[in-house]
């Protein structure tokens, strides 16, 4: 390919679209041409982020279509939720291939969105036409498009996890409790108290009991692959650390399988999907052992006295949880191995 593909990213100054910035470095078939943000336009990049001086010396663009259009091809959205609803329209109609970060057009209902999200939802035509992007499991979906909806980070490690027990019929979809916890970086680099060094630090809470916003993500794809209605029990916590997600879920087995029928489930059914790891029997996932890297790992355990399996499933946030799957759905957007750009090694340790 001798004319890489050009590249934007709205939201530059925000982690998400850091890790975009970092991941596209190394992409043999894309260049960035323009980062942007609307609060810090007309200042470098670096000044915020030293560590990409001398790495992306572009000053900051603001958030204009036509100049957009002018420099991008593709344009990745890794903005707060509600500001895609109004952007993406804009940019599709001029021409540009999107990958939206936000959660703005993952829920098909619009009413759904404007309930947990507190915002005014997209345009229906807009919801309807968005694909959700899980890569190993709706990937196919995915080729040859020009707008594709990542999946929350939270959703993708969760989602990953359950998917082919559920496609199976190997669990009760009805009996799914998942427990999830995230490094801080989840919460973005907005300084809250939620994220305060002094509330976190040798600390570890619950927050957004049976009300946080990814909630209706999972129960949306869950009911798409199990043929009938999915409700789940989904608590969150956040962890003394920076990156991270381990989704720990429980449900009740039907039939009889054991550990290394899961094993051999799952196996078959990420056949070929590079960033999906299954562990062996009596061996389970850690968040250090995918830091920094587009995997997901996952192991099970099954209790026979309860009947029911646990599955423990980690991602990083921040890559596989966000930019790193961005770029895995634009490499099957554009028809392209979907490793490319993403074959970096866990930081460990």
């Amino acid at each position: 390919m001798n004319t890489k593909l050009r590249a934007a990213i709205v939201g530059s100054t925000g982690y998400g679209g850091v890790e975009v910035i970092r991941f596209l470095q190394g992409h043999p078939h894309v260049e960035i041409t323009s980062v942007i943000s609307s609060s810090n336009s007309g200042e470098r990049l670096s000044e915020g982020f030293p560590h990409l001086s001398e790495i992306m010396i572009e000053a900051l663009d603001a958030v204009d279509i036509a100049l957009i259009a002018e420099k991008a091809d593709v344009v990745f959205t890794a903005t707060p939720h509600g500001v895609s609803a109004k952007l993406v329209p804009q940019l599709l109609e001029a021409g540009l291939k999107v990958v939206d970060l936000s959660g703005d057009f993952r829920l098909k209902d619009g009413s759904v969105y404007e309930t947990w999200y507190k915002k005014s939802p997209a345009d229906e035509a807009l919801l309807a036409q968005a694909v959700y992007g899980l890569c190993e499991v709706f990937g196919e979906e995915v080729k040859g498009l020009d707008f594709v909806s990542n999946p929350g980070c939270y959703p993708t490690a969760t989602l990953l996890g359950l998917i082919p027990a559920v496609a199976a019929g190997w669990i009760d979809p009805h009996s799914i409790i998942i427990d999830a916890k995230s490094g801080v970086s989840g919460a973005g680099r907005g300084t809250s108290l939620i994220s305060h060094f002094a509330e976190i630090n040798e600390n570890f809470k619950a927050y957004k009991v049976n009300q946080h916003q990814h909630t209706p993500e999972i129960e949306q794809a869950l009911t798409q692959v199990a043929g009938e209605p999915v409700v789940v029990t989904f608590t969150t916590h956040l962890t003394p650390m920076t990156r991270g997600i381990m989704s720990t879920m429980y449900a009740k087995v039907n039939g009889v399988h054991t550990d290394e029928d899961f094993i051999e489930l799952y196996k078959q059914y990420y056949e070929g999907r590079r960033f999906v790891r299954i562990r062996d029997k009596g061996k389970w996932p850690a968040t250090k052992e995918v830091f920094g890297s587009n995997y997901c790992d996952i192991g099970f355990a099954v209790d026979e006295r309860t009947g029911r399996v646990t599955i423990v499933s980690v991602i990083d946030n921040l890559v596989k949880g966000a930019a790193g799957q961005a770029i895995q759905n634009l490499n099957l957007m554009m028809g392209w191995d979907e490793t490319l750009g993403l074959s970096l090694t866990p930081i460990y340790p």
